[in-house]
């Protein structure tokens, strides 16, 4: 199925000036879908902050690159990429979800990046299970696929967070991040350099067969029920296992080339659009064009129709531009028989398709036919659409007043399926594999992790987006999506340094839901540019909507990257002794919008909080120096449940395993303006901080020099207990409560 629009047939024919052939539609289908060309959002995109002192590799390319720092003399980058790969897992959750892992991995590979880590941001639908079991079987057909793949391939997952939502019912949202670890000097590139003229095209990896036919289009198309069937079709067929190989094999390929002085070669994963997708960005990126032969594209089906052969979008491929002679020799040997491809995999190997030539044309045969001659150019350069931007819909009103007693609220708000405890899920994760992990998925607000041997350097990660924001106002919401990523990272003892992207949204025709992703991208870029955080990937995911016209709620989804200097500084946020001092850093509002408490109370509305950007930067600095003086045992940021729920789970501590209790003072002490419901359960941002009881006047002073509030507001305890002000709460209890409600997933 084409989901080219008449118009856009009429401006190819005029392109090439002639009418285009079967296998140049489907090309310019691919490449002229919302998947490849960005075409509603790309005016908008370059509103967001990209450049910054951190910026080894910036946007443009299959990842970005950030600074993680110097050891022994050599500088190290951490790869970033961050993609989506919804409508698939929709449609065939395991292998939809499978597949997105494989390709983010493929897009830091093809930097000549070291796999070092992956994340998983995940949004299903309703949360009472019971009722609704299609979304049930989703929700865990798309933890088994993560798992089922990250775990063969040896990657740890270091994190993620996971919201349910109506919204989200017929339209899941599986976003990814893969992290990589390269040298700065030996970053590879998604282009051939200016010299490649006569270069070798090489394809390596499995047999190409007629999986993921049409994927760029199907994930640029509102879902339809009625084509759910046809379009398990454009869904592609994971292999980690082959995968794994191909990593192996790509790393020593690596070497090799760089043993031959082959130092700038072109490398890219095939992802959309197949070999013809691929082949024609990455001459393209280097102002040059290509010559390719599809009768030397190895298939796993004789005589697959030249359409499919040149833009199906099977698995486990990437692609070469290599100098002919040794250096593709040499990359022949160890793919073929090194590595052995042929025997992992029927059918899979790496070949010699075709040619850079520098004329920039680009020229497809099949069986001497030729079946695609274009200029370079406008296969790539895509199309634009100025799309009509109406007015973003603003669902904030008046905070509500919240009534009940914190004895009983408590309880439910841990047990709510946005704040429970995620340990049944991410327990199916290998997230220890590899040994570098230095605090895993689940033990702290970032994952952290130990990349160089022998190194105390660290790269601390977090992803984040509220849905429940989204829906009230998308502006904001993207704001607070930065916000919340950079306290993570912040909450273990990491420096930000760099961010990602992945705005997830409906139907881009319709003005008011092209204004929520406008006023996303201003948020999010706002909040950075506040930070002085760049942007070096990300993606956008649009038509997220159901053919019934329900749109999933506005989701900007925010990766953060964090530098860790020390290793032996981070920490995780379970409370670490007795008798330390609990510190609060950031002020108690009164904005309610969007938080677990109103939903409990069966409230509506409310506002969302506002950043005070200033108070954030002094939060951060103030944190920061406590971790590197080791006054600071453990942060938590205050987000999901509010600032009783975040010492609640600093007190049960990762798999109930912790115990260590706490006494608060009554919210009269340190937030007297606020009600006291809205002190321990509204989710204005900020963190809960343990200090050493020595040390905490002062810390206190320290971060309030900085700008940020700061008030100690408890201590804790040796017995199993959490007093909140005159209320005693059993942390066996509270335990149970937010520990439990996710088991029922795979009971």
């Amino acid at each position: 199925m084409l989901a080219l629009s008449t118009s856009e047939l009429d401006r190819i024919s005029a392109l090439i000036g002639r009418e285009p052939t079967l296998v140049e539609l489907y090309a310019f289908d691919a490449g002229w879908s919302e998947h490849c060309s960005y075409k509603s959002s790309r005016a908008h995109l370059r509103r967001l902050p990209t450049e910054g002192a951190a910026v080894l590799l910036g946007v443009g390319e299959d990842a970005g690159v950030l600074d993680l720092g110097e050891v022994d003399g050599v500088r190290y980058g951490v790869v970033v990429a961050h993609e989506s790969h919804n409508h698939p897992s929709q449609v065939v959750p395991y292998e939809g979800a499978a597949t997105g892992i494989g390709g983010i991995v493929r897009d830091v590979l093809c930097m000549g990046g070291t796999l070092i880590g992956l994340l998983d941001p995940l949004r299903f639908g309703r949360g009472d299970l019971e009722g609704y079991p299609h979304q049930r079987y989703v929700a865990q057909s798309v933890v088994d696929g993560i798992s089922g793949y990250g775990n063969a391939i040896g990657v740890p997952n270091l994190g993620g967070d996971l919201y349910w939502d109506e919204s989200f019912d017929d339209n899941c949202l599986v976003n990814v991040v893969a992290l990589g670890l390269v040298r700065a000097d030996e970053i590879v590139h998604s282009r051939v350099p200016a010299h490649a003229d006569g270069w070798n095209l090489v394809l390596v990896g499995k047999a190409t067969d007629a999986s993921g036919f049409g994927g760029a289009a199907f994930s640029s198309l509102t879902l339809d029920e009625e084509q759910a069937e046809a379009n398990k079709g454009a869904v592609q067929v994971p292999d980690p296992f082959l995968k794994s190989v191909l990593m192996r094999a790509t790393y020593r390929v690596l070497r090799e080339l760089r043993a031959l002085g082959v130092r700038d070669p072109g490398f890219k994963d095939l992802g959309a659009g197949g070999v013809l997708g691929c082949s024609a960005e990455l001459v393209a990126a280097g102002d040059m064009g290509a010559e390719i032969d599809l009768d030397a594209v190895h298939v796993s089906v004789e005589e697959l129709p030249a359409e499919v052969i040149a833009t199906g979008e099977t698995q486990e491929r990437m692609l070469w531009a290599v100098p002919a002679g040794a250096a593709t020799q040499a990359l022949l040997r160890v793919y073929n028989e090194q590595f052995g491809l042929p025997h992992v995999s029927r059918g899979a190997r790496a070949a010699v398709i075709g040619r850079v030539r520098a004329d920039k044309r680009y020229v497809m045969r099949r069986h001497g036919t030729v079946v695609v001659d274009v200029p370079v150019d406008v296969l790539t350069s895509g199309i634009r659409y100025e799309r009509e931007v109406g007015v973003a819909p603003n669902h904030e009103s008046a905070d509500p007043v919240l009534r009940g007693e914190v004895a009983a609220l408590l309880p439910r708000v841990l047990a709510h399926r946005d704040v429970c405890s995620r340990e049944p899920l991410i327990t199916h994760y290998d997230r220890v594999v590899r040994g570098t992990t230095v605090i895993p998925a689940g033990h702290g607000d970032a994952g952290v992790i130990a990349p160089i041997p022998g190194s105390a350097l660290g790269v601390a990660v977090s992803v984040d987006g509220n849905p429940r924001y989204g829906k009230l106002n998308a502006r904001v919401a993207g704001e607070l999506a930065v916000c919340e990523s950079v306290r993570n990272v912040a909450a273990v003892g990491g420096e930000a340094i760099g961010l990602t992207d992945c705005l997830n949204f409906g139907d881009p025709t319709k003005p008011a839901q092209m204004g929520e992703l406008v006023e996303a991208i201003e948020g999010i870029g706002e909040a950075a540019r506040a930070l002085s955080l760049p942007y070096v990937s990300g993606n956008v995911s649009l038509y997220n909507e159901s053919a019934s016209g329900s749109s999933v709620a506005p989701s900007p989804i925010i990766a953060c990257v964090g530098r860790v200097t020390d290793i032996s500084h981070s920490a995780g946020f379970a409370f670490k002794r007795p008798d330390s001092a609990i510190v609060l850093l950031g002020a108690r509002g009164g904005a309610l919008g969007g938080s677990v408490i109103v939903e409990i109370c069966a409230g509506q509305g409310g506002t969302l909080p506002r950043v005070n950007f200033d108070a954030l930067r002094g939060e951060l600095s103030a944190l920061r120096a406590g971790f590197d003086d080791l006054t600071v045992r453990g942060a938590h940021d205050v987000s999901d449940g509010g600032l009783l729920a975040c010492v609640a789970e600093m007190c049960i501590g990762p798999g109930g395993r912790n115990g260590i209790g706490a006494r608060l003072d009554a919210p009269s002490g340190w937030a007297p303006e606020v009600p006291e419901l809205a002190a321990w359960f509204g989710e204005t941002g900020g963190f809960v901080v343990e200090v050493a009881a020595e040390s905490a006047a002062a810390f206190v002073e320290r971060a309030r020099a900085t700008g940020a509030y700061a008030a100690c507001i408890g201590r804790t305890l040796p017995e199993p207990s959490l007093v909140a002000g005159a209320t005693t709460f059993a942390l066996a209890d509270l335990a149970s409560a937010w520990l439990t409600p996710l088991e029922a997933l795979y009971a």
